[in-house]
Parts: C-alpha cells; structure tokens; sequence
C-alpha cells in the first residue's frame, strides 16, 4: 500500500478529532467571547459579542428568579433567621452590644451620653416628678405606710441619751434662753397690768399669816423693785439669774426632762392622732408646695455633674459588668418570645425592603463578562475540557468511521 492510499484510510480520523476538538473548544469560547461587538464597515459581526455577554441582562434576571423562585424562598428565609436569632446568638450580640456601649461612654470625650442622662435627669425630676407627686398627693393614702413606718420605727423610738441630752440643755440655756434673754422676758411680763393682778390675786386667795402679810405688805412694791434692777442693772440682774439658775440646778433638772422626752409617754390617742397629723402635713404640704420645691431644687443641682458621676460610677461598678449576662438574657429571650410571634410578618415584610432580586441583578449585570468566565471556568474547568476532549475523541471515531466505509467500498 502507497503512502497516498495509507492518507486515505488515516486521514479522516486524524482531520475529524482535531476538527473535533477545536470545533468545541471554539464554542465554549465563544459563549465568553468576544467581550464586545464587533463591527465591519458599520454591521455587526455575527455572534459578537459572546452568547453570555450578549444575553448578561436576561442572564442575571434568570438567575435572580431561579434564586428567589426557589432557593430564598420566605420559608427558607424564615428558618435561616430562626437559624441566626437563637436565644445563644442573640445573647451573645446583646452582650456585645452592651460591652461596647460601656466601652463607648468610656471614650467618650465630648461627653454626649453625660449631656443626654443630664437632660434626662433635669426633665425627670424637675419636670415629670414635681407633677406626678402633685396628683399623686391629693389621694387620701399618698405615702400612708411610709409615713406611718417614719412615724412608728423612727420618731415613736427617738429617744435623747446623756450626751445628747447634756448638749440640748446647754444650747437652750445659753443660746435660747440666756440670762439676758431671761430678764427681758420678766421685764415684758411685769407690766403694771400684771403686778396689780398678781397682788390683787395674793391678797384675796391667800389666809392665814400669809393673809395678813399679803395686806399689809403686798407683792406689789417686791415686783416693782424687781422690774426696775433689771432696768437699771443689766449686768447685776444677768448675773442674779445665772446664779439662780446655777443655784436651782436648772441645767440638770432640763437635761432629766429632755432625756426622759418620748412619744411613748403620751397616750394611745395622742400618738394616733400626732401620727394622722404628720401624715395630713405632709401630703398637704406637697401637694401645694411641692412641686415648686423640687422645681426649685432641680434648677440649683448641676445635672452634668451628675451624670458624669453616675456613669463614672456605672463603668466602674462590678454589679453593672456582672449583670451584662443576666441583662442580655432576658432580653434575648424577651425576642424570642416576639419573634415566635411575628417572624412570619417580619420576613414578608423585609424581603421587599431587602429587595434581594434586584441586587442579584445589578450584581450580575456589574460583573464584566472576563469575570464571569473566569468564575465559571474556575468551578468547572475540568467539565469544560472534557467536553473538548470528548469533541476530539467523536471527531477521530467518526473519521474511523469514514475510513472503514472507504475501506469496504
């Protein structure tokens, strides 16, 4: 056999995988390729650009409705954020959220979260408060256990003891009732008035030897004389005082009144009807001029301060980093329980918000057409050159084929 007879039965085979091959090669290319249209003398040049560039808008709008037609459904979009909110997830971001709002009042320079507590506060109790206690004040049984609590733990039991005693009876003696203060008082009340009566009053009740030295003598020309040394000797009359009142052991004979001072003392009534008058007294007294006390006392407090204090002291306070936990727990569980609920209505709502088809578009359509060959053929490149080694392997079997009909004939 010649070497042109050989070509005839072994070039069918050869021609028809290599056509094979690059035939197919050729229009996978060709699905990515060209990138662009391309033109001659003004017209289009048939598949140009490449199948995928071409149809990239109907492409992205396919797979956006094949995603949400049956991938991002609601019931999957639904068990997904029941995925995602479980109690020990949610917890965990609460407890972040609360770490990380400390850590922002810690550094927080301008002092924004101060001012906001400050206003808060200022609001709260020169504002909100005055007005709450003021209606609340004309309820008959406004503070009524407390009250009666103050009154039966606290003023009942008060009792003064030696030391307190001894300091009382040395400040009324000295600074309220001092001798000078004492004699003027006894001048005020030995007024001519007084002096007849109090001489009128002993000549007629008395009898006996006190009778007669009542009338021939009298208190009248005794009390007289007193008012006038305390007149004319100021410093004499204070100094017979404190005499006398060293003399009569007034110092001690207070100190023994004052330390023996109780409400125990008084009768049963007297006590109920003391502790119904404080209570009256009170709930009286803010209901008229309450609220412009606390209105008052709001005004002159420095807010800022204050609330620079209390979160100094929250960033610093064991029992706030303790509570973190507990405070995040609840409130995971408190969404739980709502989103048991409401989840349904939630997703529906916010897969339109979402609007996650339209993104997928828009995704799909920025992504240049080099990108998305480059993506595909990243996943399925081997697919892809099999098909193109299985083009070369149908090719060269056909040619046998070819060859094996010239081979007969």
């Amino acid at each position: 056999m010649d070497l042109s007879s050989l070509w005839l039965f072994l070039g069918p085979p050869i021609v028809g995988g290599i056509i094979g091959y690059f035939t197919n090669d050729i229009a996978i290319k060709m699905l990515f390729r060209p990138y662009t249209a391309r033109y001659i003398g003004g017209r289009r040049i048939p598949f140009t650009p490449g199948l995928i560039p071409r149809n990239q808008e109907r492409l992205a709008k396919r797979i956006s409705d094949t995603i949400m037609g049956s991938l991002l459904t609601p019931e999957e979009l639904q068990k997904l954020a029941k995925r995602l909110l479980e109690t020990e997830r949610v917890q965990a971001a609460i407890l972040w959220l609360l770490k990380l709002g400390l850590e922002q009042i810690e550094t927080d320079k301008e002092q924004k979260t101060a001012k906001v507590l400050a206003s808060i506060l200022r609001d709260l109790l020169g504002e909100s408060l005055p007005r709450l206690l003021k209606v609340l004040a004309r309820r008959e049984d406004f503070l009524e256990a407390q009250l009666n609590q103050i009154f039966d733990q606290v003023l009942l039991e008060f009792q003064l003891n030696d030391e307190q005693s001894i300091k009382l009876a040395d400040w009324l003696l000295q600074v309220v009732v001092p001798p000078d203060t004492l004699r003027l008082a006894l001048i005020d009340f030995l007024t001519d008035r007084n002096i007849q009566v109090i001489d009128e009053g002993f000549r007629e009740r008395t009898s006996g030897t006190s009778w007669v030295v009542a009338n021939l003598f009298g208190v009248r020309n005794s009390l007289t004389r007193l008012r006038a040394f305390c007149l004319d000797e100021k410093e004499a009359s204070n100094t017979r005082i404190a005499e006398l009142i060293s003399t009569l052991t007034l110092r001690r004979r207070l100190q023994e009144w004052l330390q023996n001072l109780s409400l125990q003392n008084l009768p049963i009534s007297t006590v109920r009807q003391l502790r119904k008058t404080l209570r009256d007294s009170v709930r009286v007294y803010i209901q008229e001029k309450g609220s412009d006390v606390l209105q008052e006392l709001g005004k002159s407090v420095d807010w800022n301060n204050v609330a620079t204090v209390i979160l100094n002291r929250l960033r610093t306070s064991e029992v706030v980093n303790a509570s973190l936990e507990v405070v995040s727990l609840d409130l995971a569980l408190i969404l739980e329980r709502y989103l048991e609920r409401d989840l349904e209505s939630l997703v529906t709502q916010a897969i339109p918000i979402l609007n996650i088809d339209q993104v997928i578009i828009d995704r799909v359509k920025a992504t240049s057409p080099a990108e998305l060959e480059g993506a595909i053929n990243g996943i399925v490149q081997s697919e892809l050159q099999a098909i193109v080694n299985l083009g070369g392997i149908l090719g060269f079997v056909i040619g046998l084929l070819q060859a094996a009909s010239l081979l007969l004939r």
